[in-house]
């Protein structure tokens, strides 16, 4: 696979692979009983604390307390990649690139370690080092520095296919890339990547969220709408998934010219905001932005949703609702 002469859309796939890095696992339970959210028993051990931020991250949406259980996670479970990854890709969200930097290594040399005890999961875990690196490469050096990155990425991802190509970690990290890569690339047949999401890859609601991610950007809304509600019925306090709902909404309702559409969407941006102080502060302040907008199309009111945006992205300290702007 190349990348070559696509870097327009580089940014938009190494986000992607920063976040999908950041993939698996409830509270603390002993060792012995471990559970593995990709339905595999424990042929593959992975640390409580781990699981425990992958939970609070991916399944409820909340990145605070996902940050808690990684600081434990590092001194408690110094082997597991994932731990390291799940740093890195907080690390790009926040646009921190020295802590990016650190834990995209750290993803590296732990995924190499493993390699020697668990081959599938060092060699998958060696491509998301990879792919994390090329993330901070592109931010500090440009596309043509994390080209070379990206492409070291792939072989590692078809030596872990070779050794058990229906692993669900495997596909729910593949499935992402493979999608993301196909929405972007021109002339790429997206039908491969979704079937391996639906029907490989797990956690179910991870791998719906994915689906309908690439069926927004096909501006297949309808689809899009399908996969996303399938993803709430298991998530339904997510405020990332409710979030990504609004956005399909708000592309249906403006093409078709929907009012119903855009109301319905409003309810999903006041769910994806209840709690703003469980996530990213970026993240929250883009929800806003695209709340603000919607709310514009609604009551054709010409609020300057830059401005309100701002202090959120700009603010430092405690925040939380009482901070976001009102949208009179």
């Amino acid at each position: 696979m190349t990348l070559t002469n696509q870097f327009p859309k580089t940014q938009r796939i190494l986000s992607i692979l920063a976040s999908t890095a950041a993939l698996t696992f409830s509270f603390w339970i002993p060792p012995t009983l471990a559970a593995d959210p990709f339905g595999r028993g424990n042929t593959h051990n992975i640390g409580n604390n781990t699981e425990a931020a992958f939970n609070a991250a991916f399944k409820d949406g909340n990145y605070k307390e996902a940050t808690r259980y990684l600081s434990a996670a590092e001194s408690s479970e110094p082997n597991e990649p994932l731990v390291y990854a799940l740093q890195a890709s907080f690390a790009y969200t926040a646009q921190d690139w020295n802590a990016l930097k650190l834990y995209s290594a750290k993803t590296l040399t732990v995924a190499q370690q493993l390699t020697r005890t668990d081959p599938l999961r060092g060699n998958l875990y060696t491509a998301v080092g990879h792919f994390l690196e090329g993330g901070y490469k592109f931010q500090q050096e440009g596309a043509l520095s994390a080209l070379g990155k990206l492409q070291q990425g792939f072989p590692y991802l078809d030596e872990a296919k070779k050794i058990d190509a229906n692993d669900p970690e495997l596909n729910l990290i593949n499935g992402y890339i493979e999608l993301i890569l196909a929405v972007n690339l021109p002339f790429s047949d997206p039908s491969q990547a979704i079937r391996q999401l639906e029907k490989q890859a797990k956690p179910s609601y991870l791998a719906n969220r994915g689906i309908a991610l690439g069926y927004r950007d096909l501006k297949r809304y309808d689809k899009a709408l399908e996969f996303v509600n399938k993803a709430l019925q298991e998530t339904p306090n997510n405020p990332e998934v409710h979030y990504l709902k609004a956005q399909i909404q708000t592309s249906k309702g403006n093409r078709q010219k929907d009012r119903a559409l855009l109301e319905s969407a409003k309810k999903d941006f006041q769910l994806a905001l209840a709690k703003p102080d469980q996530l990213p502060k970026g993240l929250a302040a883009q929800i806003f932005l695209e709340q603000c907008r919607n709310q514009n199309n609604l009551d054709n009111k010409g609020r300057d949703c830059f401005a309100l945006r701002n202090p959120i992205q700009n603010g430092s300290g405690t925040w939380g609702p009482a901070a976001l702007p009102r949208l009179e």
